[in-house]
């Protein structure tokens, strides 16, 4: 019942069309799209299969509303196809319009130091309601620290070096040249695609690549 309950919220949001927008001179879809992307770099998060011929990546912002209605349907993806996929993870903060979403995409950076950056971008999604609002998010964030079992003191002076603000910036200026303007914006094998509006068509979109590669 949880579970049905779930998808039915998912879905709403996703056909809701709740994105957190930032404008970047675009005035309609079509001129939104961009040069491709480099489908992965040294620098990126990714799971799944490093040797697929398909990289599926995704440009996100861990406060904006429907990339927290993306997750599970990512979660599954990668749980069920991973093996014939790389997953890469890319930043792309809201700055104008989520107050804390900069600093939680640098707070998944510092735990990605100590070998937990995928454990921690979990637990940003699924706590989203509780840390998006608030003005005291960072204790929040190393109060998860602490739930991963991770050093906070080096926690908190990672957060805050200026090496990972770097690295988030670099995310964000890489979308920003392929035109990324909401968040979440999916490229598959470096080509921007259309956001699935529901787990059936982005599995089916998944597997039609992989059998056009083979």
């Amino acid at each position: 019942m949880k579970r049905i309950v779930l998808w039915s919220l998912v879905a709403l949001v996703i056909a809701g069309g709740i994105f957190g927008m930032v404008k970047l001179g675009a005035k309609n879809p079509a001129d939104r799209t961009g040069p491709p992307i480099d489908s992965t770099s040294l620098s990126d998060w990714s799971k799944g299969n490093k040797e697929a011929k398909i990289v599926l990546a995704e440009y996100s912002d861990f406060q904006c509303p429907a990339c927290g209605a993306y997750y599970p349907l990512l979660k599954q993806l990668n749980q069920e196809l991973g093996g014939e996929m790389q997953f890469v993870y890319r930043h792309f903060p809201l700055r104008q319009i989520h107050a804390n979403a900069e600093l939680a995409a640098r707070a998944a950076e510092a735990a990605g130091r100590q070998g937990k950056f995928w454990e921690y971008h979990d637990l940003l999604f699924e706590n989203q309601r509780e840390w998006s609002e608030e003005s005291g998010a960072k204790n929040i964030f190393v109060r998860y620290a602490q739930s991963l079992d991770l050093d906070t003191g080096r926690f908190t002076n990672d957060m805050d070096s200026q090496e990972i603000k770097e690295k988030v910036d670099k995310d964000y200026a890489s979308g920003v040249k392929s035109a990324v303007d909401a968040t979440p914006t999916f490229f598959l094998n470096g080509k921007r695609i259309q956001n699935p509006r529901s787990y059936e068509e982005f599995r089916s979109v998944i597997e039609e690549a992989v059998k056009n590669s083979s």
